[in-house]
This record gives structure tokens, C-alpha cells and sequence, in this order.
């Protein structure tokens, strides 16, 4: 997941955006939450207040109605006075409220700023907010106006029920239906709709990609607060997460919206920052009450290159780095030669050369993490350092073995040249060694450590599908994929990536350095491709 963006306002004045809702006497959600939202990511945060709540963290213990007219006047006191960029609704209450409102904003002149409808009927604790005959004037009335409404599963399902009438429909269960139900909510005339599905039973992320592909055309899956392809090491790391201080997320997400929308976002760029902002929102809540507590909408305060690790995100950085270069990445982690190696086709000369220029490549490697000790400030990075080296010593003894095995005796490995690929590759971390900090050497080393677990993983994972294309049985470098998806190896690759964390959590870099980091872990997953390119372009 991505931080959520902070606006750099540039001295100029932020951008007014207008939230048409409920007041939460409780702060977690309606205009309180809106206002908190909007301040965070940069706007001004302007306010029509349709109905006082007597609410808490434990439930909703009273409603009262603003009156329509007295809504008339705060939408005409604000849009007549303030140039409003974005707008979003929330809890309206009753149908003369929606009227009213849907009435305001057809008065608006041409352009008219975005429109975020969050269809609020029901809150957190289960308390009814929409009058029953306020659906209808909803979904005539305000949802044709809409850039984007942003139901959940059961504002969905009263949608369309209302919509196409009492009895028709189908229950929304699956993604299946989901999409669906998008699709028919999109024909009630918004722009665009963001069915939100933390309601769905046990959705998994398989499930989204099967139903994508089944559409007509075939949908794109945007996984930017997923686990991304090619991120087999994080995902054997990472638990299952929810959070259970979600009071007001639906509000905190449109308001996030409305204020993506109002910096001139494309829709697809404004779901993916508002859905970051909530989610780090939830994960980064305080204990507040003995109910459903209420997000932190103050996290970007403090703004971070690099997020905090959470239990949803618990390694940022390596998902960062790995996304900044994303097609390097997959060309290195599924190179030909690396799948080849996986069906047991690989031509032999080409792994004898691969694996003796690696053992060369090795050296250098050692070396590397020697300087790492070298510039480590305490003995626990100096054991740490040790224990990688020994690491190496034991590796290189495994390449050995394979040299033999394949007819390259001692003698022979040590006096084969190295190839360009391995000392540009060796001469680069080893001058990172050098001339940068610690933190520098350790992005240097990482994309080999990463990369080779990586391919470790995929090929095993790959392996234990039906009919699969890699075959372990038979296979002449069942071994090599033995020792790098195996559980010594893989202990590295966990270390390694604890490691990484730890630096960003020490010391939190800079834009500037966070940069500098991606630049040398982009540029060694290139040179880890191209070592690869050795092997596979042997004469």
C-alpha cells in the first residue's frame, strides 16, 4: 500500500471542498470526520449540516432532523461565497433533505465541481440514518448527479432494491455479484460507482482476478494496497489483518475522495490515495471508547516517505522498492533463464557458465557484507553481517559441489575469467560499499538475496499447481530450486527483509533518500537481469 498524499499547498490557498452531512457527536464519523479528513490531506473543509446525532463509539442514541429550509441556507450561505472544488453527501436524513440538496446542486454552473455520494443508511452499530421513503429521492434525484457513489454491500443491495423494486434482484454474496451490482448501479446515472466489499464473505484476491477475466471486456485488477506479482517473499511473511477501529470509514473514504478529486485526480488515482489514507487511518487508530473506535485521521500529519509497518503492511519499504521497478523486477525473478531452469530444458553449458561466474560474483558479495560490518554502528550488525558471510562461504561451497558434478573441477572454477556482467556487477556494490552508509550497501546487497527467494518461492509454488510447467522430478537443477526456496535460505531472505524495515523504522529517510535507495536497488536488479542475459546469450 502507498502513502497517502499530503498536498503541498505551494503558498497558495488550499482547495474548499464541501461536505453536505450528519453531525457524530462523537467525532468518528459525518462532518467531524470530514472536516478531520479534509484538513490532513491539505483542503479547506466546508460544512452543510443536515442532522445532530447524539452518537458514541457504542451506537446512536438520538437523531433530530435539520430542517430542509435551514439546509437551503447553508448550502446557499457556502456556494455563494466560497469557490467549492469538490463536494461530497453523506448522511441526508429524509427525502426533503435529498430533494433539497439535489436541487442545490443542479443550480451549479457548468462545470460542476465532482460529486462524492456516500449513500449513508445505516451506521457502524446498526442504527437506521435514512428515512425509508428517502431512498427513492436518492436514487432518482442525486445519484444521476454523481461523479462517483460509494455504497457498501447493504447500501447497495437498498439501492437497487429500491430502484427495480421491491422484490427484484439478487442477493450480493460473491465478487460476482458485486460487479454486478455495480454494473447496476451505474446504469442509475452516476459517473462512476466504488462498491466497497469488506461485506463480502471471504473474498479473496483469486476471486477478484477469476471475475475480471470473465468480464466482457476483461477488467483490470488494481492491486496498489495488495500484495503485487512477483512478491512471493513478502506474501509468506505477512499475516492476515483487520482492524477493528473502522467507526466512520465509509465518510473518511468519500471525504478522501472529494479531496483527491478537488487536486484534479483521475478517478482510478483517487480511489487508490483515499483507500491508502483509510486503511493507514485504521491501522494507525488509538483505543477510544468501549465500542467501534474511530479511525486516526490525523496520520499523515507527520508526513513519511516510507510508511510506518502495520499488521495489514508490515514490510513498506520492500514493497516500495519492489514496485518502483516493477518490470525490471519480473524480468529478473521470471527471466527465461529462470524458467527454463524450471522445466529442466536449460542447456547445460549455460548453468556450468552461470554457476561459475556466480561463484566468482560470490566474492564480491562477501565482500560487500564484510564493509557492511565495517560501517555498522553496533555488535548485533556485526553478528549479523557474520553470520550472512558464512552464509556466502557455505553457498559458494553448494556451487562447487555443482561444478563438479557437472565436470568443472577446483582448479578449473578458480581460474575461469570473470565474465563483464559479473565484475560490473561485483565493482558496482562493492563501489556503493565505499563511497555510501550502511543503509546504501544494504539496498545493494538486497535485490540478490530478495530475488534469488523470490524465484525460490515461484518455482516451488508454481510446481504444486495441477499439470504444472515445472517439473522437480527428473529435473537436473531440482536441486539449485531445492536450496533457495528451502527454509535455511528463506530464513535469510525473512532476516533481510526485517533488516531493510529496520532502517526505515531507525531513521526514516527523506524523499531525497528514499530516492537514492530505489535508484540502487533498481539499478542491481538490472545487473542481476543481465547476469542472467549472460547465461542465456553464451555462444
Amino acid at each position: 500500500m502507498t502513502p497517502s498524499p499530503v498536498a503541498d499547498t505551494g503558498g497558495r490557498s488550499p482547495l474548499a471542498v464541501l461536505t453536505i452531512a450528519g453531525s457524530d457527536s462523537g467525532g468518528g464519523a459525518g462532518i467531524q470526520a470530514d472536516l478531520k479528513t479534509f484538513t490532513a490531506l491539505g483542503c479547506y473543509g466546508t460544512s452543510v449540516v443536515t442532522a445532530l446525532t447524539a452518537q458514541n463509539t457504542q451506537g446512536v442514541q438520538g437523531v433530530h432532523a435539520v430542517p430542509p429550509a435551514f439546509v437551503e441556507q447553508q448550502l446557499r450561505s457556502v456556494l455563494d461565497d466560497i469557490p467549492i472544488t469538490a463536494l461530497k453527501t453523506g448522511m441526508l436524513t429524509d427525502a426533503a433533505i435529498v430533494r433539497t440538496v439535489a436541487q442545490a446542486l443542479r443550480a451549479l454552473p457548468d462545470p460542476a465541481p465532482p460529486l462524492v455520494v456516500d449513500p449513508v443508511c445505516v451506521s457502524t452499530s446498526g442504527h437506521a440514518l435514512l428515512a425509508p421513503d428517502a431512498l427513492g429521492a436518492l436514487v432518482a434525484e442525486l445519484l444521476p448527479l454523481a461523479t462517483v457513489v460509494t455504497p457498501n454491500v447493504p447500501e447497495a443491495a437498498l439501492l437497487l432494491r429500491e430502484a427495480n423494486g421491491a422484490n427484484a434482484g439478487r442477493p450480493i454474496g460473491t465478487v460476482d455479484d458485486a460487479l454486478r451490482a455495480a454494473r447496476e448501479l451505474l446504469a442509475l446515472g452516476p459517473r462512476a460507482v466504488l462498491l466497497k466489499g469488506g461485506h463480502l464473505a471471504r473474498a479473496r484476491i483469486a476471486d477478484v482476478e477469476r471475475a475480471a477475466r470473465a468480464c466482457d471486456p476483461p477488467a483490470r485488477v488494481e492491486r496498489a494496497a495488495l500484495l503485487g506479482e512477483n512478491m512471493e517473499i513478502l506474501a509468506s511473511a505477512e499475516p492476515e489483518w483487520g482492524g477493528g477501529t473502522t467507526h466512520g470509514t465509509g465518510c473518511t473514504l468519500s471525504a478522501a475522495l472529494a479531496c483527491a478529486l478537488a487536486r484534479g485526480d483521475s478517478l482510478l488515482e483517487a480511489v487508490e490515495s483515499a483507500a491508502a489514507y483509510t486503511h493507514h487511518g485504521i491501522a494507525r487508530a488509538f483505543p477510544l471508547g468501549s465500542g467501534h473506535g474511530p479511525l486516526n485521521h490525523m496520520h499523515p500529519l507527520l508526513p513519511r516517505a516510507v510508511s510506518e509497518p502495520t499488521a495489514g503492511n508490515p514490510h513498506p519499504l520492500v514493497r516500495l522498492l519492489i514496485r518502483s521497478n516493477a518490470d525490471v523486477w519480473r524480468q529478473y525473478v521470471q527471466h527465461d533463464f529462470v524458467q527454463q531452469l524450471g522445466r529442466g530444458t536449460l542447456a547445460r553449458e549455460r548453468f556450468v557458465h552461470f554457476i561459475v561466474q556466480d561463484y566468482h560474483y560470490l566474492k564480491y558479495y562477501a565482500r560487500a557484507n564484510g564493509l557492511l560490518a565495517a560501517k555498522s554502528p553496533a555488535y548485533a550488525d556485526f553478528a549479523a553481517a557474520a553470520q550472512t558471510v558464512l552464509s556466502i562461504v557455505r553457498e559458494s561451497a553448494t556451487h562447487v559441489s555443482f561444478c563438479a558434478r557437472w565436470g568443472v573441477d577446483r582448479v578449473a572454477l578458480e581460474s575461469a575469467p570473470e565474465s563483464p556482467a559479473c565484475t560490473a556487477y561485483g565493482a558496482y556494490i562493492l563501489d556503493i560499499g565505499l563511497q555510501g552508509d550502511a543503509a546504501s550497501l544494504v539496498m545493494a546487497v538486497a535485490a540478490c538475496l530478495l530475488g534469488y527467494g523470490e524465484v525460490g518461492l515461484w518455482l516451488k509454488r508454481e510446481a504444486q499447481l495441477p499439470q504444472s510447467w515445472v517439473q522437480i522430478e527428473g529435473n537436473p537443477y531440482h536441486e539449485w530450486i531445492e536450496d533457495y526456496s528451502g527454509a535455511e535460505y528463506q530464513a535469510a531472505v525473512r532476516a533481510g527483509i526485517e533488516r531493510i524495515e529496520a532502517l526505515a523504522v531507525a531513521d526514516p529517510p527523506t524523499p531525497t533518500t528514499l530516492a537514492r535507495w530505489q535508484a540502487i536497488w533498481g539499478r542491481c536488479t538490472q545487473l542481476e537481469k543481465q547476469f542472467w542475459d549472460m547465461a542465456m546469450n553464451l555462444a
